[in-house]
C-alpha cells in the first residue's frame, strides 16, 4: 500500500510539472496586460500543494519560477519586464522570478493542511487556490520592489507612489482576475481530485 501510494505521488507531481509546462509554454498559462500577465499557472502548483503537501508544492513552484525566468531570455516567451529586470542583474532577475514561486508552492501545503484541521476539504481546497494566487502576487511584487526598487526603471514605474500604492496600482485587474480563476479552478479540481481519493487522509489523533 505504501509503494503503491508513493507511485501515486509521483504520477500526480509528474502530471502536474507537465501541465504547468504545457500552460507556461502555450497560450494557456499567461495573458499579457501591459508589463504584466495574468498567470494561470498558480493553479498546478496549488493542486499539487493539496495532493502532495508542501514538498510537492514547493517542486511545481520551482518548475514555474524557472519557466519564468527564462522568459526573461526569451525562452518559452517573452517578458517585457523580466528582459529589463535580466539586463539590469541576471542574479537579482533570477532570484525575483524564482524564489516567490517556490515559496508559494511550499507555503500552500501547510496552509491547505492547516485550514483542513479548522475547517472541511472543499472549504480547504478554495482557500488555497485563493492564497495561490494571493501569495504569488504578493511574494512577486515584494521582491521586485526589495531588489529593483532604487533602480531608475523601477522608480520610473512608480512615479513617486509609495510602495503600498505603487504595488495595489500597478497589479490592479491582474491580481484580482488570477485570484478568482485560481479560487474557483483549485477549489473544483482539488474537490474532484479528494473525491477520487487522491488528497491523503487528515491524520486523527488517538482519542484514550
Amino acid at each position: 500500500m505504501n509503494k503503491k501510494f508513493n507511485t501515486s505521488q509521483l504520477v500526480l507531481l509528474g502530471l502536474m510539472t507537465a501541465i504547468l509546462l504545457l500552460m507556461a509554454y502555450t497560450p494557456l498559462g499567461y495573458l499579457n496586460i501591459g508589463p504584466l500577465a495574468i498567470t494561470f499557472n498558480v493553479i498546478p502548483v496549488a493542486v499539487a500543494a493539496i495532493t502532495l503537501g508542501p514538498v510537492g508544492g514547493a517542486i511545481v513552484g520551482s518548475v514555474f519560477g524557472l519557466t519564468s525566468f527564462l522568459q526573461c531570455i526569451g525562452v518559452g516567451g517573452t517578458s517585457a519586464m523580466g528582459a529589463v529586470l535580466f539586463g539590469i542583474n541576471p542574479v537579482l532577475a533570477f532570484i525575483q522570478r524564482f524564489v516567490p514561486r517556490m515559496i508559494d508552492g511550499l507555503l500552500l501545503g501547510y496552509i491547505f493542511r492547516g485550514m483542513r484541521k479548522v475547517s472541511n476539504t472543499p472549504t480547504a481546497c478554495f482557500v488555497t487556490g485563493f492564497c495561490s494566487a494571493f501569495l504569488n502576487t504578493a511574494l512577486f511584487m515584494s521582491l521586485l520592489v526589495l531588489l529593483f526598487g532604487n533602480t531608475e526603471y523601477m522608480q520610473t514605474l512608480m512615479g513617486g507612489k509609495n510602495v503600498i500604492a505603487f504595488i495595489c496600482g500597478f497589479v490592479g485587474i491582474n491580481a484580482v482576475c488570477e485570484m478568482v480563476s485560481s479560487t474557483i479552478i483549485t477549489g473544483a479540481v482539488g474537490l474532484a481530485l479528494y473525491k477520487a481519493h487522491f488528497v491523503p487522509a487528515v491524520k486523527r489523533a488517538n482519542v484514550a
